[in-house]
């Protein structure tokens, strides 16, 4: 009988010991892991979801660690992604010929992402896709450009980040400041012309609605299973050549990938465009022409 609780992480027990749990779970073949994954779709077998499941934990937590730079408990961020995993074993289909771990890296990232951007902060973060990835991206772009972390940005840095991002120097400046104050407590006491209060009074929750937030993650669900069909129509080179390319914790350059396949680089990065046009075709006509620039990064 296979034990069904998943591995916690807990104060008690530390990181360490967990990390020791999950990696202790075998890696499926691509043998095992789609005879698993027809046992559940085709009977609910409880047994091979958890073994899809607990082969999957430490791309998990490895996906977890990228956001420990948030404040945010690093069980909460495992908690989620392991929620994400999970929605992605429910809706795996393996006879689209790619692994599990290509599709659930989309569930995970989207759910421990969208975890910490609700729990950044009572007030809205931005809605545009550019001022979101904007957030995520700050620190990393600010260590590239040598400015110092931690403090307020000049004019000249913050033109340098607006340039390099396309975010206005207003959002760069207000996101600095936001990243730099996590930890400023919302029962401090501010002043204004009519006495003081508590800096909790004066914030507003502009997040959204509970429709609106039904709405956007059945969009999410939707764009995801559009990459999905459009990933399997393409050759198995030119699918693979995506999948590590774009879709990879640590993508190949054309280099590696042209001695993988045995061509040139040139070779690969036409095969690359080629795939690549494909996808964003199958995933603009399946959408009506909306959202296929928000699937892929440009090339």
């Amino acid at each position: 009988m296979i034990k069904k609780n998943l591995p916690a992480l807990t104060v008690e027990g530390g990181l360490s010991h967990y990390f020791q749990e999950v990696w202790t779970y075998p890696i499926l073949s691509a043998e095992e892991e789609y005879s698993y994954a027809n046992q559940y779709r085709q009977s609910g077998d409880v047994d091979a979801a958890h073994m899809l499941v607990t082969s999957h934990l430490r791309l998990v937590a490895k996906i977890a660690m990228k956001y420990k730079g948030y404040g945010l408990p690093m069980a909460d961020l495992v908690s989620e992604g392991n929620i994400g995993l999970m929605k992605a074993v429910k809706k795996f289909e393996p006879e689209r010929g790619f692994r599990l771990s290509t599709y659930a890296m989309w569930w995970i990232k989207a759910a421990i992402t969208e975890y910490v951007l609700k729990s950044w902060s009572l007030v809205k973060l931005g809605t545009v896709a550019s001022q979101k990835k904007l957030f995520f991206s700050l620190r990393g772009i600010k260590s590239r450009l040598n400015i110092l972390d931690g403090g307020e940005l000049t004019d000249g840095q913050a033109n340098q980040i607006s340039d390099a991002t396309n975010v206005s120097v207003e959002h760069v400046k207000s996101m600095n400041r936001r990243l730099s104050s996590r930890d400023f407590s919302l029962n401090a006491t501010v002043s204004d012309e009519e006495g003081s209060s508590e800096y909790i009074d004066t914030l507003v929750d502009g997040g959204p609605t509970p429709e609106l937030a039904l709405s956007r993650s059945e969009q999410t669900s939707m764009r995801s299973e559009m990459l999905s069909n459009a990933l399997s129509e393409l050759p198995e080179r030119e699918r693979e050549i995506i999948t590590e390319r774009y879709l990879s914790d640590e993508p190949k350059t054309l280099e590696e990938l042209g001695k993988v396949f045995g061509v040139s680089r040139e070779r690969i990065r036409q095969l690359e465009a080629r795939a690549f046009n494909k996808v964003k075709e199958a995933i603009l006509q399946a959408a009506g022409g909306d959202g296929a620039a928000d699937m892929l990064p440009s090339t």
